[in-house]
């Protein structure tokens, strides 16, 4: 039940979207039992994102909520492919990306909790 939340401060085109959507699909493996089947994304772009004060600069915010837990290797593993997304489909310096995780102990899924 992984949700990726990606709000930036670019312009983001529906080719670039779906590789986007694609991509992370294929990068949140690095998470022990979560796959794309089970994924949702969000993109959020031209959002007014302020980095060191400027917001004209490329800017990425990246959620990413999980149910259950993981560990510090794939946090790590999944960080450096979200950067790689990020950073070649919208040009967006690897120094200009926040990614933020959170671990939901319940979630909701066809009217019942897991």
């Amino acid at each position: 039940m992984p949700f990726i939340n990606a709000k930036v401060n670019v312009k983001v085109g529906e080719e670039k979207e779906e590789n986007i959507k694609s991509a992370l699909g294929q990068a949140i493996r690095c998470i022990r039992g979560k796959s794309e089947a089970w994924l949702m994304v969000n993109i959020e772009d031209e959002q007014r994102l302020y980095f060191r004060g400027d917001k004209n600069t490329p800017n990425a915010f990246i959620e990413v909520k999980i149910y259950g837990s993981a560990g510090r290797d794939e946090y790590d593993a999944l960080t450096a492919e979200i950067t790689k997304i990020i950073s070649s489909q919208l040009s967006i310096a690897p120094d200009r990306i926040y990614v933020k995780y959170e671990e939901v102990e319940n979630w909701g899924y066809n009217g019942r909790n897991f």
